[in-house]
């Protein structure tokens, strides 16, 4: 892997001219020294189908193998991939060559079960050395997984089974957050009780706690029992470049989840080039990225970013306000981090933990083994930037404001440590071989200053192939047809600074929220509210929240009277509570408002620019000429 370290702006230049004088062949040089080909591809891109775009098609690889193989044989054999602090604050460790073999044990315990190439299988587990390892054993043997956050409830883990066509589930009994055991099992249960689930035949079950729980022979077995019967070897399924590796589900603004599908080659190699290139991975390093499994972040910068450019990582269960917040702090000192990737909601929550505690504060701790500071799931406001600057990496370590998404695979716009002049609150500039853009609403592109749709000029080898299932809702939803059918669209607005072309994420452009990181679809909540006996209408905005980016408000017109405010607040609270069942708790509206009836135009549509005006407590300077009941916003105003 040479050159692979961008080590100056005249390095990156050099780097984006190669990439536009010679895009297919930029692509296939880092192809061929990023990543180990059964049968190597001579097509690098065929767009003839444009946007299902294929990439290094005709080669054959298998993601595991990239991850796991190519280390026993380089010497990283014996070095540690992963560092697992449980939520008590037990600390495990595994070699690469122990985590081959527990791969390939779990790999073919799944064959073993009659799941093959191209079946799809759910994971719903903790953050845990096992949840790597479910994810690599299926790209092993070519079956397609499936993460679900731990946090998801069994109607939204039921959605997800039955879209995607699941054959097998891998779970635990319970999982461990902030002291507590919380049911996956069960949960798991009580979504295959639901209709459509005919198809799961094996369900694999992780022992993290010892909990109580029903058991199903023989579609139930122990994960554990599997693992001791099966040899340590498996030979790997060489599949197609374009081959699926995954399938994950993303909020969307129509209140379906997305499922959200990326190739073999293309997402391995983004994932493996931004290790290099954004963090500047060095063999001593100790890379921490908290996220979790089950969110993309969790797959491109945990389980195959840092394996297959044989890091040691640190992987943590639980939450980093406890057993107090100062852990994220402790945690990085005793194990020598080195890399630590959070998102701002964790950044700006723990300002204020250390606000009210000094015993929490970050200069408690010695953190002199950082040398790189990274942010990720929205864009860090700049106070948040300049503590974390200072307070976390005593003013020498670099912030990387990283802009990307799910369906782009990895980072895409994001500063270079030791290239980029960073300026707080910006994501800077676009990687080498992405030509990002800001353009108007008929797709021409926009002078710097001017805020619009930001959107990728080229396709890149990363980005979603498809939406499972539906490759129309694909098409029209990132390539649409008022932009000319060549553009893909972020769903951002941005803007770019006038004299550096520096990029700024200005917000979601459509009705899809960014809690905590987290992107939640609105019409997913409305439609969970409405479900509920009580309510007969809603709507859900979301206002700025200086802790968790996005707060979800939620306006309600019920079946009955609008409530006296002495029950208000039981009847928020009863709904919140509904919500976290019918999705999960992340989805549960910060604040709940009640009014009679909803702000609406003559034809009936809710004017939702009155409610965020609301929510965020503006005083109302819209045009209302169109709005049939404009009283009701006084009423929306007071909170329960």
């Amino acid at each position: 892997m040479k050159g692979t370290v961008i080590d100056g702006m005249a390095a990156y230049e050099a780097l984006v001219k190669e990439a536009r004088v010679d895009r297919p062949g930029f692509w296939a040089r880092l192809a061929r020294e990023h990543l180990v080909w059964h049968r190597p591809f001579t097509r690098v891109l065929d767009d003839s189908n444009a946007p299902f775009f294929k990439w290094f098609d005709d080669g054959l690889l298998n993601a595991s193998y990239n991850c796991l193989d190519r280390h026993l044989y380089n010497g990283n054999a014996e070095k540690h991939a992963i560092v697992f602090e449980a939520d008590d604050g037990t600390i495990t460790s595994i070699t690469y060559r122990q985590l081959h073999a527990r791969v390939c044990k779990v790999a073919n315990a799944l064959r073993g079960r009659g799941v093959g190439a191209g079946d799809r299988v759910m994971i719903y587990l903790p953050m845990s050395i096992e949840g790597v390892v479910a994810m690599q054993a299926c790209a092993r043997i070519g079956a397609v997984h499936s993460v679900v956050f731990g946090g998801f409830s069994a109607k939204s883990l039921h959605e997800r089974m039955v879209d995607v066509g699941a054959v097998a589930i891998i779970t635990a009994d319970e999982q461990k957050r902030g002291g507590k055991s919380l049911p996956l099992k069960s949960i798991v249960d009580e979504a295959l009780a639901m209709d459509g689930t005919d198809g799961v035949h094996t369900v694999i079950v992780y022992q993290r706690t010892g909990g109580t729980i029903v058991w199903n022979p023989p579609r139930d077995c122990w994960l554990h029992e599997l693992e001791d019967a099966q040899p340590d070897t498996c030979e790997p399924e060489w599949v197609e470049a374009d081959h699926p590796l995954f399938v994950l589900y993303t909020s969307g603004s129509t209140g379906t989840p997305k499922g959200v599908q990326h190739s073999t080659a293309g997402y391995l190699l983004w994932s493996a080039v931004t290790m290099h290139w954004t963090f500047d991975i060095r063999p001593d390093d100790v890379f921490w990225c908290t996220a979790d499994i089950g969110w993309i972040t969790g797959h491109s910068y945990i389980c195959y970013g840092p394996t297959a450019v044989g890091a040691t990582q640190l992987i943590f269960e639980g939450v980093p306000t406890w057993p107090n917040a100062g852990r994220f702090w402790e945690m990085i000192a005793h194990h020598r981090v080195s890399i630590f990737y959070t998102a701002p909601t964790a950044i700006r929550s723990l300002i204020k933990a250390s606000e009210a505690d000094s015993t929490v504060h970050p200069r408690r701790f010695e953190l002199g083994s950082l040398r790189m500071l990274g942010t990720v799931g929205e864009p860090i406001n700049p106070s948040a930037w300049e503590w974390y600057a200072r307070e976390v990496g005593g003013g020498r370590c670099p912030v990387l404001d990283t802009f990307w998404q799910t369906e782009t695979g990895g980072h895409m716009i994001t500063p270079l440590p030791g290239a980029t002049p960073l300026v707080p609150g910006s994501c800077t500039l676009p990687l080498p071989g992405i030509e990002a853009a800001i353009v108007d609403e008929t797709g021409s592109e926009l002078p710097n200053g001017q805020g619009g749709l930001l959107v990728i000029k080229h396709p890149w080898p990363s980005m979603l192939r498809t939406i499972w299932g539906n490759p129309e809702r694909f098409r029209h939803g990132y390539y649409p047809p008022e932009l000319g059918g060549g553009l893909y669209l972020a769903g951002d607005g941005a803007i770019r600074d006038p004299e550096t072309g520096y990029f700024t994420i200005t917000g979601r452009i459509d009705d899809v929220l960014n809690v905590s990181g987290h992107r939640m679809g609105t019409m997913e909540i409305e439609s969970a509210l409405t479900s509920h006996p009580l309510v007969a209408e809603a709507a859900v905005v979301g206002r700025p929240d200086e802790t968790i980016g996005e707060a979800i408000v939620a306006f309600v017109v019920l079946k009955g009277p609008r409530p006296a405010p002495e029950d208000a607040k039981n009847i928020a609270e009863q709904l919140r509570a509904w919500v976290g069942k019918e999705i999960g708790p992340i989805a549960k509206p910060k604040e709940i408002r009640f009014g009679e009836s909803m702000p609406k135009t003559r034809s009936g549509k809710v004017v939702r620019r009155l409610l965020r005006a609301v929510a965020k407590g503006e005083s109302i300077a819209q045009d209302m000429s169109t709005v049939e009941n404009p009283a009701v916003l006084q009423q929306f105003s007071h909170r329960a």
